[in-house]
């Protein structure tokens, strides 16, 4: 079983040590509070030294190590780092590069997802594994692989085509239906024969854009097909282990579609980390936070973060003092039941030797120690937290096919980023202290009260469907520039755009004026707007705000329509964010939503709802002290002090947690 309360740890590697390390490694383990940490990610090629050969015998040692100690195990199977033997072996199961150049192994993760020679070896591994260990009292979860796709989510090489045409054979059929959807007689690409099709490689021009948007489909899909094997393995040999993988919700990685792999997670995790030239990255951590909150339908596990700098960015900094508490209990804020770090003991050699750690290269005579330790209490503190959930009103639809469709090539403006324009409509609501959710555009909506739709330019008749008759049955419904714009096909829906959403929305707009990366127009109302623009006409709607100069002077930019017995407004630009702020405030308000907290500015307010008590996160990003009002019957939970007068004084850049019974 998942240890009671908040799970608390991190990645640990003792194969990295001499196993006299390992007695100090559990001691201050006990110091610090971690009472579950991940084992075994990267330890295949000494547990299987030579094909159909294996050596427990260490991992035996540290599991029982783990156990004797108080410490669970999440076991992870090795699999997303093939040993040498293998690839000399099976040279073909390494990926091939877009441009044709077939990778070394030398790192991890240097494996064709779609090779049956790897799939094979994967599930072997992973069976061994899990009859061993079924059983084990130290083993409360299964972690599978590790972070899949992070480097090799496309493959090119010729048994990626082949899986990649029995993906498409599935999916559409015949060739008649494939030709249709992808649009084949635009530059003669019609296909006669399935094995004229290959993936997306390099060449000359710009290629099909649903012959792309379906690739990302199957490269997702072969993926996920790894993940379901593995864990089909291990229930057969221990069904009441729960399994997880740990998806990567971050600013860098969108390669799986991560609505079709929540389902198949009995426990969902993520790993998360900031990016160091983001002066807000609290914002970012709140966003991802949600969003994974959102895909597991409730709480959820951090699997890695840092506790300091990483390595692979092009200048890695530590944080600044009171960062990692804030960082974690941020997460923690937004659904997390534990926190967990890469990794326990920073390596002294390796690729990620300059990786911090929750152990540093300095020892325990270090601030990150002093501060891993004190998190520990911390999250003891918090242990009733676990399983709360979080309440919201407000929805904002996300989706990676939309997302992968907007930043195809060819589209009227390249600067248009699926997650900036996500980010620019989340910051306002961030800001006020308003709860959300993500959904996925086909998602059940009859909980909220006003749904977002700042970037979905691709999106199907049933999403379109469902957001339009959100709208009808009394909701508001918001959607951004350029959305609606085509079919799960990538087709562009005819007649004008936006689409699909056009009806409901009460606007058309015949052509399209997206700006320059400088320049800005002026609107009617006060502020500016960037990035697009185009040219809409009324048809129901009214106008709320428009151009002021320009070519469009006159041309509405915001517009507002009763639609049903609810309201959908179109936001046909980018506003600067003052403006914006101010134009979200108002639906927000009109809609009947209301902030968690009224707070001053800076300080975060956060709500997970207990069976008999609300949860109070404050988490002050200001640099002064600030005072929030709270229930009379309230405990700081972190201090263990009830609350005097109904009010609380947050310092800066603390976090305060409030109990407020019911």
């Amino acid at each position: 079983m998942i240890p009671e309360g908040i799970a608390y740890g991190g990645d640990y590697n003792p194969e990295q040590w001499p196993e006299e390390v390992w007695a100090e490694d559990v001691r201050l383990m006990r110091e610090a509070g971690v009472n579950m940490v991940s084992v075994n990610i990267f330890a295949w090629a000494l547990l299987e030294p030579r094909e159909g050969e294996y050596d427990f015998a260490r991992l035996d040692r540290i599991l029982a190590l783990l156990h004797e100690n108080g410490i669970a195990a999440d076991l992870a199977t090795p699999t997303a780092a093939p040993p040498a033997w293998f690839f000399r072996k099976h040279p073909q199961a390494l990926p091939v590069d877009r441009d044709g150049r077939r990778l070394s192994y030398g790192s991890r993760q240097t494996f064709c997802p779609s090779s049956p020679a790897y799939r094979e070896a994967a599930l072997r591994i992973a069976r061994v594994l899990g009859e061993r260990y079924a059983d084990h009292p130290a083993v409360v979860m299964w972690h599978i692989h590790n972070e899949y796709g992070c480097h090799n989510a496309e493959c090119y090489c010729d048994a990626s085509a082949e899986a990649f045409r029995v993906w498409l054979r599935s999916r559409y059929g015949d060739l008649e239906a494939l030709n249709h959807a992808w649009g084949t007689a635009f530059w003669s690409q019609w296909y006669y024969d399935w094995d004229e099709i290959i993936p997306p490689r390099a060449t000359g021009a710009v290629p099909n854009p649903t012959h792309q948007l379906d690739w990302r489909r199957f490269c997702s899909d072969a993926l996920l097909s790894l993940y379901k094997a593995e864990r089909e393995v291990l229930r057969e040999a221990a069904p009441a282990v729960p399994a997880t993988t740990n998806f990567m919700v971050m600013y860098n990685f969108d390669a799986l579609d991560y609505w079709r792999w929540a389902p198949e997670l009995d426990v969902v995790s993520n790993d998360h980390y900031l990016r160091s030239t983001d002066p807000e990255s609290e914002i970012d951590i709140a966003l991802s936070g949600d969003l994974v909150r959102s895909l597991a339908g409730g709480p959820w596990l951090l699997m890695e973060h840092s506790t300091g700098a990483v390595n692979w960015q092009p200048v890695n900094r530590a944080k600044n003092p009171g960062e990692l508490r804030r960082n974690a209990l941020g997460h923690v804020a937004r659904g997390a039941d534990g926190i967990a770090y890469f990794q326990w003991r920073a390596a002294k050699a390796g690729a990620e030797q300059w990786h911090s750690a929750m152990l540093p290269h300095a020892g325990t005579d270090s601030q990150i120690w002093r501060d891993v330790v004190a998190l520990g209490a911390d999250l003891k503190a918090l242990a009733e937290v676990r399983g709360s959930t979080s309440p919201a009103s407000v929805a904002v639809v996300w989706d990676w096919n939309a997302r992968w469709a907007l930043e195809l090539p060819s589209q009227p403006s390249e600067s248009v980023r699926y997650l900036d324009l996500v980010r620019s409509w989340y910051e306002p609501l961030w800001r006020s202290g308003v709860a959300v959710d993500f959904v996925h555009p086909s998602a059940d909506l009859s909980r909220y009260r006003l749904v977002l739709a700042p970037a979905l330019y691709l999106v199907d008749d049933e999403g379109a469907e469902n957001l339009t008759g959100f709208a009808s049955g009394g909701g508001t419904l918001v959607v951004g520039f350029h959305s609606g714009a085509v079919d799960t096909n990538c087709h562009v829906r005819l007649g004008g755009y936006p689409g699909a959403f056009r009806e409901a929305l009460g606007v058309s707009t015949d052509e399209l004026f997206p700006l320059l990366p400088d320049e800005t127009v002026a609107l009617d109302g006060g502020g500016t707007a960037s990035l697009w623009a185009e040219r809409v006409r009324l048809a129901g709607a009214d106008a709320v705000t428009s151009y002021a100069e320009g070519p469009l002077a006159g041309v509405p930019a915001v517009t507002r329509h009763t639609f049903g017995e609810g309201v959908a407004w179109y936001l046909a630009t980018h506003p600067d964010p003052t403006t914006l702020t101010g134009l979200l405030d108002r639906i927000r308000t009109e809609a009947g939503v209301a902030p968690v907290r009224e707070t001053p500015q800076g300080v975060e307010a956060v709500l997970r709802r207990g069976e008999d008590a609300d949860y109070l996160f404050l988490i002050n990003h200001g640099e002064r002290n600030a005072e929030v009002q709270v229930a009379s019957r309230a405990t700081e939970l972190l201090s263990g002090k009830g609350v005097d007068g109904g009010r609380v004084t947050v310092a800066p850049g603390d976090v305060v947690v409030v109990r407020e019974s019911r």
